[in-house]
């Protein structure tokens, strides 16, 4: 009896979505973890996986006060044991109060606990100088990602004239991005950011790729990622505000990715965010649609596996906004835990409180120390011959340059490869180190990158570059 689901057959949109950041440099990692694991002998003992922001992953211990809250909203039996700050019991008992039942094990309203989304507004509002956020605008979701997708959904249409919709994202991305895109059968417009200016964004490449775009679709949002990701820019109030009028012009629905804002490292960069530009501009820009995003996966927090993340979403038509909770309501709710971590990250201790103290030193030792670990990594690479680097102002990755010899890209086509997972893949199989290629983000034609993060530990850090040289100076020679 033949497959009812084939390649032929099945959705054509999965076949060619790609996510580099787990791709094939990934599964051999982690093949050869278990080969080492085995007792096969490497000229290396372990496996350093650099390919994606898994913060606790490299090490870093997680915010005790998020820990307690989460164990006691898991638990509540733990209200009664004296371990726990006042503080942390408080904030449990606001949260179970939400939830139906008292109890973390029931389903939520889909856009989540209505008092954990007054919390995230009131958040946004002081973030914001008081520009007001209104609760009902905000979706919790599991992750920020899930909250992407959610509102990306929306774009799924063709114009009258039988045109696709098609959505800017920058080259390089983050490849959450373009995989939604092909999963959705939307079109990819790509605009390319300037690696001589910092990864800068310019206009006038923001017009290039809507004017060629407009001869084969229909542009209908601009994806934005501040701090970027790979590239580890910080955009500049001056132009957030030119992006902002460049997507009114074109009538764009603005994708303002702002996970990474928390993590700000370079001397005078500054996070902005998009919504206090907008509304600060005043008319006609303050009533553009717009949604933002923040997650408990990166920042100071590193809770990748817990899942928080929210959307606030601005300006949407009302008509449109009950589609948008219908269609989430489908996925019934995010989790719970997840919900309590966002809680958590938007309304932390204050003064006076017994966790202040200890909330407060532990985030900013981990902030302290990806500054200095975003130093390290720029001026490193920026050491090793054929490489180059530009400063990593806020994020967690590095997006190095190297200049591959001739002979290196000539053996890469021989075996069927790009030239930068030629590289990525030579890499991890004589040191260990495992990186995304470039050319899973976007890159120019003709430019050959990769993305590590400065997530591992101070000292395993240190190691781990030392062997970026080794490698690389071996290279150069051996295809020199």
């Amino acid at each position: 009896m033949g497959r009812v689901v084939t390649l032929d057959n099945m959705n054509p949109h999965l076949r060619v979505m790609e996510y580099a950041v787990r791709g094939p440099l990934v599964i051999r990692a982690s093949q050869i973890e278990k080969e080492l694991a085995s007792g096969v002998k490497k000229p290396f003992s372990e496996v350093i996986k650099a390919n994606i922001g898994d913060a606790h992953a490299m090490g870093q211990s997680p915010i005790t006060f998020i820990r307690q809250v989460v164990a006691l909203v898991s638990y509540p039996v733990l209200l009664d044991s004296p371990d726990f700050p006042d503080d942390c019991k408080e904030r449990a008992r606001v949260i179970l109060g939400g939830c139906k039942g008292g109890s973390a094990g029931a389903y939520t309203d889909s856009c989540g606990i209505e008092v954990i989304r007054r919390h995230v507004a009131a958040y946004i509002e002081k973030r914001d100088g008081g520009i007001p956020s209104d609760y009902s605008n905000i979706i919790l979701s599991n992750g920020a990602s899930e909250s992407i997708r959610a509102v990306m959904k929306l774009l799924i249409n063709k114009s009258k004239d039988g045109l696709n919709n098609g959505v800017m994202i920058p080259k390089p991305q983050y490849p959450l991005y373009s995989a939604s895109i092909a999963e959705y059968g939307l079109e990819q417009l790509n605009y390319y950011l300037d690696e001589d200016n910092g990864w800068g964004l310019d206009i006038s490449e923001l017009e290039r790729s809507v004017n060629e775009a407009r001869k084969r679709c229909n542009p209908r949002a601009i994806v934005i990622i501040n701090p970027g990701n790979p590239t580890g820019q910080v955009l500049s109030r001056q132009n957030i505000e030119d992006v902002i009028k460049f997507a009114h012009r074109e009538k764009l629905f603005i994708f303002a990715d702002e996970v990474y804002q928390e993590n700000v490292y370079a001397k005078g960069s500054q996070f902005h965010s998009f919504k206090k530009v907008l509304m600060e501009l005043g008319e006609p820009y303050s009533g553009m649609e717009m949604a933002s995003f923040l997650s408990s996966s990166k920042g100071y927090m590193g809770e990748c596996g817990l899942r928080g993340g929210y959307a606030e979403v601005i300006n949407l038509d009302p008509k449109v906004r009950a589609v948008l909770e219908k269609s989430i309501s489908a996925k019934l709710c995010p989790t719970v835990i997840g919900q309590t971590v966002m809680d958590v990250i938007v309304n932390p201790p204050v003064p006076g409180e017994p966790s202040y103290d200890l909330f407060m030193s532990q985030k900013k030792a981990v902030l302290e120390s990806l500054s200095q670990r975003a130093t390290m990594v720029a001026e490193t690479f920026n050491s090793i011959p054929k490489m180059k680097c530009n400063i990593v102002q806020g994020a967690m990755y590095a997006f190095p340059q190297i200049m591959l010899p001739e002979k290196a890209i000539e053996k890469a086509k021989s075996l069927g490869q790009a030239p930068d997972v030629f590289y990525a893949f030579q890499l991890l199989e004589k040191t260990g180190i495992c990186v995304v290629p470039g050319s899973g983000f976007g890159q120019r034609p003709g430019t050959y990158h990769f993305r590590t993060t400065i997530l591992p530990q101070p000292e395993k850090l240190k190691m781990m570059l030392e062997k970026f040289r080794e490698f690389q100076t071996d290279f150069i020679r051996e295809y020199s």
